[in-house]
């Protein structure tokens, strides 16, 4: 009964409890029919690192790495890459091997992500597993190689995975979500009909969508249009190669995030790999108005 970043309000005193308390259970109660809620420790800044697991009926269990996802708004992921800038060698096998032991104790058989919060000391914390496949799982089978949707099958007709264990892993990949949303209106969703559609091409770049030139964007349902998808062998190489297929993607009709995503891969912190789930709030008001007019420029 939750998910999509609805029902949930920092608490940052305790004169504020009552009424995110109230706000909370309300929005949760309205999207999900159950306004139950549940307290955590708030680890800020935190980096958001999930960490892909398959599970058979046989015992197997592969962990497939881990994904990094603190490009967000409203808690809902927009940019996702693999390896992780966060992590140390120790700290990824650290979190893979809790993965492993979790999915052993609870007898896990699927496709799954273990989410983590990973503080600026470097600790990780459990936040939720995800009993399914999520958007962002192309980033790991690009760095891997593993056709999860394939693995996922073979679990479900009873049949042992490929392979168990760590996953091998090669290069880097980023994905960034294109969403039908206007960023300079605080990403208001943005129904209606697309004019033109050109996704990207080139070697190692993948685009997964349902849209087409005249494809109409229902109010009903979640805003995104196409997830684009890069790898190279390196993380630098990877970030060129997306913001080359960002500039290349043409969509009219409706505002995009495209923009928006073109400013944050060519941003300092970014090229850094320092940032944290609070990076596109605390963008100073400068480049704020940039990538906002970017996002909207690239609709028109």
């Amino acid at each position: 009964a939750g998910g999509g970043g609805k029902g949930m309000r920092l608490v940052s005193v305790p004169d504020e409890i009552d009424s995110a308390y109230a706000m909370a259970a309300a929005e949760a109660e309205a999207a999900f029919g159950d306004g139950g809620l549940y307290l955590e420790k708030a680890i800020v800044p935190a980096r958001h690192v999930e960490i892909q697991v398959l599970g058979d009926s046989r015992g197997g269990i592969l962990t497939v790495g881990e994904r990094e996802c603190s490009i967000q708004r409203r808690h809902q992921k927009l940019i996702e890459e693999s390896p992780s800038c966060a992590l140390t060698p120790e700290t990824r096998e650290e979190m893979e091997a809790t993965t492993e032991r979790a999915a052993r104790a609870i007898g896990y058989t699927n496709a799954g992500t273990f989410e983590f919060l990973v503080g600026p000391d470097g600790s990780f914390h459990f936040i939720e597993l995800n009993a399914r496949l999520q958007v962002e799982h192309p980033v790991s089978e690009l760095v891997t190689g593993i056709d999860l949707v394939h693995e996922q099958l073979r679990v479900a007709s009873g049949e042992p995975l490929s392979h168990t264990g760590r996953a091998p892993r090669r290069g880097h990949s980023i994905e960034v979500r294109v969403n039908a949303e206007d960023p300079a209106r605080d990403f208001m969703p943005m129904p209606g009909r697309l004019e033109r559609f050109r996704p990207p091409l080139g070697p190692g770049v993948r685009v997964d969508t349902f849209v087409e030139d005249g494809a109409v964007v229902p109010p009903h349902y979640d805003s995104l249009l196409a997830k684009l998808i890069a790898w190279a062998p390196d993380r630098e190489l990877a970030l060129a190669r997306c913001l080359r297929a960002l500039n290349e993607f043409e969509v009219t009709g409706l505002p995009t995030t495209i923009g928006l995503a073109a400013e944050v891969i060519r941003s300092e912190g970014f090229a850094r790999g320092e940032y944290s789930t609070s990076y596109l709030e605390e963008r100073s008001p400068a480049e704020a108005s940039d990538s906002l007019l970017l996002g909207s420029e690239a609709a028109q």
